[in-house]
């Protein structure tokens, strides 16, 4: 019911869509071209616009910018927020709170033609495994020059489309090996590709979630807070979570089943020994171990945690 009534409301807004599949394309408002290129998942409630980029996780921002009143107010009706002050202030404060930063200006992409200062770049992730598909889907990059000279780019961009955060590998001798962006590290890497409704896969770097295959999430460390993005989304979505950390942060990957067990998250554990690294598993071999991986329960917790006292 209270579906059948948000395509009412985005449909009096918009207009008749398109169906392609569960896909709606709707007339794009937000650039004026001329075809319908705002494609609005309702199953999903994400909304992108492929022909300028404007996309977003909450279908309330379609009604916030072009609704009527009348929309507006039929739409916090049916989604709860008739209570909880302006839809317009409510996600003007959501726009504002989501991180945002630019690629170096020197960015390459290696998802098109191969160029003589690609080799180097794609030589070195040739030797880590990482295959065409994985460069496309990662949309990873490089630079030749400015301040990542001769490192890797590995962007992360958030639901609304645009790049949240981007960490670099050097593929030569630099130091330090790894270089993050400007911007905080308090972000769901990627969550623009990320399914929610299925089981989610963390690691602690970039590499160690192309070897875990489709829907890895890299922490970015080997720590989880409480009070990140991350660790909310992860309690508020209900995920079953598969923990694949290196086993010299055995004792933190412990605190972070902790924490998620208390939230009534669904974890299991990775067991990635003998390998230091899990970037050094083949993908085949990683997808094995995580079939075998374990159920950590709250009194498995307590126990294990007792035996490492």
């Amino acid at each position: 019911m209270i579906e059948h009534k948000k395509h009412q409301i985005i449909n009096g807004i918009l207009g008749s869509p398109h169906r392609v599949g569960q896909e709606h394309l709707y007339p794009s408002k937000c650039c004026g071209h001329h075809k319908p290129k705002l494609s609005i998942s309702f199953e999903k409630g994400v909304f992108k616009c492929w022909a300028c980029d404007w996309a977003g996780k909450d279908l309330g921002r379609i009604v916030s910018r072009w609704g009527k009143p009348s929309h507006k107010d039929a739409w916090a009706q049916f989604t709860g927020l008739a209570d909880g002050g302006s839809l317009d202030d409510l996600f003007r404060q959501e726009e504002e709170e989501i991180q945002r930063v630019e690629l170096p200006e020197e960015f390459q992409t290696l998802t098109g033609r191969k160029s003589i200062y690609s080799r180097a770049p794609r030589d070195y992730l040739n030797k880590r495994g990482v295959t065409d598909e994985d460069i496309l889907n990662y949309r990873i990059g490089y630079c030749s020059s400015g301040e990542y000279e001769g490192r890797l780019i590995l962007p992360s961009f958030g639901m609304d489309g645009y790049c949240n955060f981007f960490t670099s590998r050097t593929y030569g001798r630099a130091w330090p090996s790894y270089k993050n962006g400007p911007g905080g590290k308090d972000v769901v890497f990627n969550d623009l590709t990320i399914d929610w409704e299925k089981p989610i896969t963390l690691t602690e770097g970039v590499f160690d979630a192309i070897v875990a295959g489709d829907n890895a999430i890299p922490i970015l460390g080997s720590t989880l807070r409480k009070d990140g993005v991350l660790f909310s989304k992860l309690s508020s979505k209900g995920s079953v979570v598969y923990l694949a950390l290196d086993p010299d942060a055995d004792k933190k990957a412990l605190q972070i089943a902790k924490n998620l067990l208390e939230y009534g998250v669904e974890v299991y554990k990775i067991d990635v020994t003998p390998y230091k690294d899990i970037g050094e598993m083949t993908k085949d071999e990683f997808a094995a171990r995580k079939t075998e991986a374990q159920p950590i329960t709250a009194d498995g917790f307590l126990l294990t945690a007792a035996l490492r006292a």
